[in-house]
């Protein structure tokens, strides 16, 4: 008797071949969250694994158990018990219960801890004070407010590695959702709120920066980049970034806020004064507003 097909070494060199593929074309290797550059975005992935690994608890014995118990209990094989009567077990009660709350716990365990950990609206411990970024989401674009340089830059955010990132975010326009997958972390930007991040780069590097919330049309253009430089060539590109005859005051302002898809890159050598608490402000108002129109 020949062996089956699946045993054959054609199908098994096809199987090896598609499995190549298949991880060729998902580029983990290159996945930003599972290679991060930073110590944020390194814990993260390190929480990912490590309950990847307590789930694989379960995993692993479900598939060896329905093998064998496919391969026993097969049509062919009379060495297997046949026990129609049988409809209760004590240990296998216990391990089916046990084992999957213990799991429960130790998972839950796991984020409570990690998640006071990775707070992001903890400061990160550094002998080096940390630049402070305001972020403003708009339709459809990222502004990046730098109150110490005075300056300001659409879709485009430079930082010195080594160098702790202090941001500042919030929406003038719906929801979004701010997510630099290399360094970790991802917060909402909401209008009239303000949330914070803290992240911070191990290295010089240029990492890709998105929206995760749907907010409409231009949503899967709003991405910019995100360049960790050094001390050096960041007080260059503060520099240039001062020579842009731009300025943006409050008309200056009111036209960027306008919605407009794949936006370029432009530099701001002079921003209005507390921009960023204004467009908080903005949304007080109207809310204080829609309240008293309510209560009237």
């Amino acid at each position: 008797m020949g062996r089956p097909p699946f045993h054959s070494r054609a199908w098994r060199a096809m199987a090896a071949l598609a499995a190549v593929l298949l991880t060729a074309g998902c580029g983990l290797a290159d996945a930003p969250i599972i290679n991060p550059k930073g110590p944020i975005g390194q814990a993260e992935s390190d929480l990912l694994f490590t309950a990847f690994k307590v789930m694989l608890i379960v995993v692993i014995p479900v598939f060896v158990l329905a093998f064998g118990f496919v391969l026993r209990y097969r049509a062919g094989n009379e060495k297997a018990a046949y026990r129609p009567d049988w409809d209760y077990s004590a240990p296998l009660d216990a391990v089916v219960w046990l084992v999957p709350a213990l799991i429960v716990i130790s998972l839950g365990v796991l984020v409570w801890i990690n998640t006071h950990k990775l707070d992001p609206y903890r400061p990160l411990a550094s002998s080096v004070p940390p630049l402070e970024v305001e972020v403003v989401a708009q339709d459809w674009k990222w502004l990046f407010i730098y109150p110490e340089q005075d300056i300001a830059v659409v879709n485009e955010l430079v930082f010195p590695s080594e160098t702790p990132l202090s941001l500042k975010i919030t929406s003038d326009t719906v929801m979004n959702s701010f997510f630099i997958p290399a360094l970790g972390g991802q917060i909402y930007a909401m209008a009239g709120m303000r949330t914070e991040m803290h992240l911070l780069a191990d290295a010089p590097g240029r990492f890709t920066g998105k929206n995760t919330q749907y907010s409409g049309d231009g949503f899967a253009d709003q991405h910019f980049e995100a360049i960790a430089a050094s001390r050096a060539d960041f007080e260059a590109w503060v520099a240039k970034v001062k020579q842009s005859p731009e300025r943006l005051d409050p008309s200056a302002y009111d036209a960027l806020a306008a919605p407009s898809i794949k936006h370029p890159v432009t530099y701001y050598s002079a921003v209005e004064p507390n921009l960023f608490d204004a467009i908080l402000a903005k949304y007080a108002a109207n809310r204080t507003e829609a309240e008293h129109d309510e209560a009237n």
